[in-house]
């Protein structure tokens, strides 16, 4: 297959949100294009985003009221996470009451949202949260800013985050698994960064890079195993696409990673999804075995081990950038 099929292949219209994405990522279009708006305004009613939409209570909220992340990968937020990925915005006015419901149960300590129990912040979901609402549209929101500056004053002093609970002062961990931030700020505009927003990702970048996005204690399998959705869980491309979206695309550091992009792409041209959540090692796979009844139910759209039409899209975009 060849890369025009290959791309053919990304704009068949039965999943309109993989051919607006393509149209506008791979292929540069505006969105005044009248292909782009027409793939747009078809995303919430056919694929992926209509069977999220679907399942949505008509009171903003997927699964149980007010849970936001349980059941496990049921709940509000990740049903959220994902259709932010989609291209949905909150021009949807169901999408505009769901983000309003999921900030209102979020609130965060100090101003922002993306607070669990206490209000306390958590890297993991307070950062995906900041990432979908400035997908969404709600990037010059005042509680987006806040919550922006509260991943900048609780990201440790060195780079990088963790994806432990936070106190009063910068983490004291630091792991790659811990993106979110780095994603958040990936996705937020580049006009709306202070001077210390700017040096708090240089330093979040320089973690990523200093370790090649993988040398990190043992070799951990779930890192070099790519999936969609991807909500808190790392994975190569994650970091690929995190670090090429901020211009590190020419850091010869990311080479081992984009080898092995390059590795896992198939004869046709096209990549696999590798895995969906859960995607546990070894260890957590026993675990989840003998406890059955805590593993979570994977939001899920292609099948593992099949060509996928978001991991395909998501490598060939983070191949665009490199040029």
């Amino acid at each position: 297959m060849s890369n025009d099929r290959v791309l053919t292949w990304l704009l068949e219209p039965e999943q309109p949100a993989i051919r607006y994405l393509a149209l506008t990522q791979l292929q540069g279009r505006k969105g005044t294009d009248p292909e782009v708006r027409k793939a747009r305004a078809r995303i919430p009613t056919v694929g992926w985003a209509a069977e999220i939409l679907k399942r949505r209570n008509p009171a903003g909220w997927w699964a149980k009221e007010r849970t936001r992340l349980e059941p496990r990968f049921d709940g509000t937020n990740w049903n959220l996470v994902a259709l932010a990925d989609l291209g949905v915005t909150r021009e949807l006015p169901a999408v505009q009451a769901s983000c309003e419901y999921w900030m209102a149960n979020s609130p965060l300590q100090g101003g922002g949202v993306g607070g669990l129990g206490n209000g306390k912040g958590h890297h993991c979901y307070t950062a995906n949260m900041a990432r979908a609402l400035i997908r969404f549209g709600y990037a010059d929101d005042p509680r987006v800013r806040r919550t922006m500056e509260f991943l900048v004053r609780t990201a440790h002093p060195k780079g990088g985050w963790t994806c432990r609970w936070n106190r009063d002062s910068p983490a004291p961990g630091r792991t790659l698994d811990a993106w979110e931030g780095l994603g958040a700020f990936a996705a937020y505009p580049r006009e709306l960064w202070s001077r210390t927003m700017a040096a708090c990702v240089e330093r979040g970048a320089e973690y990523f890079l200093e370790r090649e996005l993988h040398r990190q204690g043992d070799r951990y399998e779930p890192w070099y195993r790519f999936h969609w959705p991807t909500h808190y869980y790392y994975d190569l491309l994650v970091g690929l696409d995190c670090l090429t979206a901020l211009g590190y695309g020419k850091d010869p550091r990311l080479d081992f990673a984009l080898r092995l992009l390059r590795s896992k792409r198939r004869p046709d041209g096209r990549w696999n999804l590798d895995a969906v959540q859960t995607d546990p090692d070894e260890e957590g796979a026993r675990w989840f075995a003998e406890h059955p009844e805590r593993r979570p139910t994977p939001l899920s759209f292609e099948s593992p081990g099949r060509p996928s039409k978001m991991i395909t899209l998501r490598a060939l975009t983070v191949l665009s950038r490199l040029n």
